[in-house]
């Protein structure tokens, strides 16, 4: 474990994507009780650090998908906040952000968020095939591409289609907890970046992974990729990889 590290995740590196889906990483902060939120958000987990690694991440994402629930509490953005990265996409030939994508069963979105509204960025909404009319009509009338996808089954569509329908390669999930378990259920999280906050919630709040019986009893073995302790903000940040 490398302690009072600078990390840079701009220069990371990633096994190639298996043919049928990108390959997906997720991004997580958790409190030491292993709690995905304080209040609702994760903002209170996090330090600056956290968020400069995590954009970082988005770097070398084609998309980055969010939940529902996420879109709603915090918004969903796919900027990397930094000239920088932007300049690092562009001259690897790629767009200066990856795609924003959301999924939703019910299609209950904040139509008013960045998410719908902003102009400089994609955005697809994955929509459960059973959501109302009226929604489906509501948010296709914003101009973003909706696709919908069979609710059983709807990981393993949303990464059929991203690979076979738009070549992606990597796909970066940031949450939420019931996003996470869909995507696990599927054995379809290729690695794990997790930070570890010095802080403890309590109470009710979600875990990061969400679910309960619904998430097949599995054991998912992962390897130790990276560890570092930041000193400064007391927080550690780890990258695990899925064992094939």
């Amino acid at each position: 474990m490398a302690a009072n590290a600078t990390l840079d995740y701009t220069t990371l590196t990633f096994p190639p994507a298996p043919d049928w889906r990108p390959y997906v990483y997720l991004n997580m902060v958790t409190s030491i009780d292993g709690r995905a939120v304080v209040d609702g958000s994760e903002s209170g987990l996090g330090s600056d650090e956290d968020r400069r690694l995590m954009r970082e991440l988005r770097l070398h994402a084609d998309a980055i998908l969010v939940g529902a629930g996420t879109l709603r509490a915090t918004g969903a953005s796919p900027r990397l906040g930094s000239g920088r990265l932007e300049a690092i996409r562009v001259s690897a030939g790629k767009p200066r952000f990856p795609v924003s994508a959301v999924l939703s069963r019910s299609g209950d979105l904040p139509l008013e968020r960045a998410f719908f509204t902003a102009t400089d960025f994609r955005a697809i909404v994955f929509l459960g095939d059973r959501c109302p009319p009226e929604r489906r009509a509501a948010i296709e009338a914003t101009g973003r591409a909706v696709v919908l996808v069979p609710e059983d089954t709807a990981a393993r569509a949303v990464l059929v289609n991203f690979r076979k329908d738009h070549g992606m390669e990597r796909l970066l999930l940031e949450g939420g907890p019931r996003l996470n378990a869909l995507f696990l259920q599927e054995d379809a999280v290729d690695e794990v970046f997790l930070t570890i906050g010095p802080v403890v919630v309590g109470g009710e709040a979600e875990a990061i992974v969400a679910g309960g019986s619904a998430l097949p009893r599995a054991v998912r073995r992962m390897e130790l990729v990276s560890c570092f302790a930041h000193a400064a903000t007391g927080e550690v940040f780890l990258r695990y990889r899925r064992v094939r």
